[in-house]
């Protein structure tokens, strides 16, 4: 079984491709996996990392404050439309899927137009517009939500959940266990903040000025800074009682497993983990994103009282104010906790693992 996988770009794309291709090994040991991404971004260092091989498109994203620069973009969009025609010919795959990111479209383009069967694996609630036309070839359409049959063919729709990391569901600690191996004084309640791999800092800046009440709630703090501004936040963090600042953690299954509560953007794979995991949250949706996605997720759990949702510009002056109601209502945690793990799909992987077989066997 040939199986291409296109797409990448942020680790919401890249670990749910990932946790795909994994289900597909287990089914079958000798199926022939290959990855197509976009050159220069973080799929080209942790697809190799994972074992299965991965060629880079010159592709990229259109710049929408400067449109100017959209010329450039087109060049190289025309670039990797040859060149995905290359990867596809001379892979000759059984399926390709697409789970979004730049490099998805060319790729899938050039699967259906020589016949081969696609699925889409859209993590979000609200579809961006390359997977929205992607979508009348398409054979599968595999989704996280509710309600997409408003952008996508009914009949080619499956609700699976978003695939997760596997390990951060495999973690047995208690949330005291984690904590203490993490270092933080396991009487105390855990504040976990993510913004990304790469850092955003408007939640970064919205955490510096949480300290105070972090203090006053006696609360530790493990933050991952992410890479952009790691060294003024380290140094902000250093100023910060019982604080922990990191560029990237990596043992993200003891992070979550201990904290109390989380802090994070809301990005789609983000929230399937917190979903599978049951943490209570408070979500900053970027505004930085196609269709505005982000801030549709954290609605799509804000309206059922899954999540506590801050828009981005108001991060600063509510994220303490929050921080201090939720650390002081256990209860209020409890019922946030209690209402997102009602929301989870555990086991996406396997689900579309089983859809590819069945498209194949089709």
């Amino acid at each position: 079984m040939r199986l291409l996988i296109s797409g990448g770009g942020t680790g919401g794309h890249i670990f749910p491709a990932l946790s795909i291709a994994d289900a597909v090994k287990r089914r079958w040991p000798d199926a022939e996996i290959l990855f197509v991404g976009a050159e220069g971004r973080m799929e080209m260092e942790k697809v190799p990392a994972a074992g299965y091989n991965i060629v880079g498109l010159p592709v990229a994203g259109f710049d929408r404050r400067r449109p100017w620069r959209n010329f450039g973009v087109l060049w190289k969009l025309w670039k990797s439309m040859w060149k995905a025609r290359r990867i596809v010919a001379e892979f000759k795959p059984d399926v390709a899927v697409g789970v979004g990111g730049y490099a998805s479209g060319p790729v899938l383009k050039e699967a259906q137009r020589r016949g081969i069967p696609t699925l889409i694996q859209e993590q979000n609630s609200y579809p961006g517009v390359t997977n929205k036309l992607l979508a009348k070839k398409a054979k599968m359409i595999c989704v996280a939500y509710d309600g997409t049959e408003r952008f996508f063919p009914a009949d080619k729709i499956v609700i699976t959940g978003n695939p997760t990391r596997k390990e951060l569901g495999d973690c047995t600690m208690t949330r005291r266990e984690a904590k203490e191996q993490l270092g933080f004084n396991p009487d105390k309640p855990l504040v976990l903040s993510v913004g990304g791999s790469l850092g955003a800092r408007t939640v970064n800046e919205a955490i510096a000025a949480s300290s105070d009440a972090l203090a006053e709630a006696d609360a530790s703090l493990y933050w991952q800074t992410g890479r952009y501004g790691a060294e003024e936040f380290a140094q902000r963090a250093s100023t910060m009682l019982d604080t922990k600042a990191t560029v990237f953690i990596k043992n993200m299954d003891v992070a979550y497993k201990a904290a109390d509560l989380v802090v994070a953007r809301a990005g789609a794979g983000t929230i399937s983990e917190l979903q599978n995991l049951g943490k209570a949250c408070i979500l900053i949706p970027s505004p930085n994103v196609a269709e505005d996605h982000q801030r549709h997720n954290a609605e799509a759990l804000a309206n059922v009282g899954a999540a506590v949702m801050i828009l981005d510009r108001e991060a600063s002056e509510k994220l303490p104010e929050e921080i201090s109601r939720l650390l002081g209502d256990p209860a209020a945690r409890e019922a946030l906790e209690k209402n997102i793990r009602k929301m989870a799909r555990p086991g996406a992987d396997e689900k579309i693992a089983e859809k590819i077989e069945e498209i194949i066997g089709n």
